[in-house]
């Protein structure tokens, strides 16, 4: 049997219809059918507080938080869905991330893949650089490749209006990130 890798998956953006969202849900669909061996769970971050140290009581933080926490430390690997702000990550994400680097930090050691899409080829490329050098303090470990940056608005349509990827070309894209992630997880784990 096979060994199965659980990855957590975060979306940077909030928005119900997102672009975002709606690869992690490709990814989770991949996950149940075209690739064995990986689990992927979507851990939502819109209802985590902003971080504010005056919340944490001799080492624990806020119930919603330690959960969020727990989620990330349970995973072998994180699968990161990240839109671009002003050339760089969401805030809702970067304050995810920093809830999690508070000590321990539950990052460390952890494989990771950075999905995108944006309004040019380069689609949230600049988010994905400036997350990659966030990782370098975290110790978290990106795939290097395949990178994935979508252009979302050049035809063909690559969502429909509920956010769900519709691309299959696209889905082959994210299906060998999924892949080289498992790969990767596997062989930090010691396992492949």
């Amino acid at each position: 049997m096979a060994t199965v890798i659980k990855v957590a998956a975060l979306s940077g953006s909030l928005q119900k219809t997102s672009s975002h969202s709606g690869l992690i849900r490709a990814a989770i669909e991949l996950s149940k059918g075209a690739i064995e061996g990986i689990e992927i769970e979507f851990v939502d971050i819109s209802e985590l507080p902003m971080l504010n140290t005056d919340l944490e009581n001799k080492g624990t933080y806020p119930p919603i938080v330690e959960t969020f926490r727990h989620k990330i430390l349970q995973a072998d690997s994180v699968l990161f869905a990240s839109p671009e702000y002003n050339y760089s990550l969401t805030g809702p994400l970067k304050n995810a991330i920093d809830w999690a680097s508070r000590p321990p930090n539950v990052w460390a050691g952890k494989a990771a893949a950075i999905v995108s899409a944006g309004y040019d080829d380069f689609g949230g490329g600049r988010a994905q650089y400036h997350l990659r050098q966030i990782g370098v303090y975290l110790d978290l470990h990106f795939i290097n490749k395949p990178e994935f940056f979508l252009n979302a608005f050049q035809p063909p349509r690559k969502f429909n209006r509920d956010g769900d990827l519709i691309d299959e070309e696209a889905k082959n894209k994210l299906k060998q990130v999924l892949l080289s992630l498992q790969e990767f997880t596997l062989r930090l784990q010691g396992k492949g």
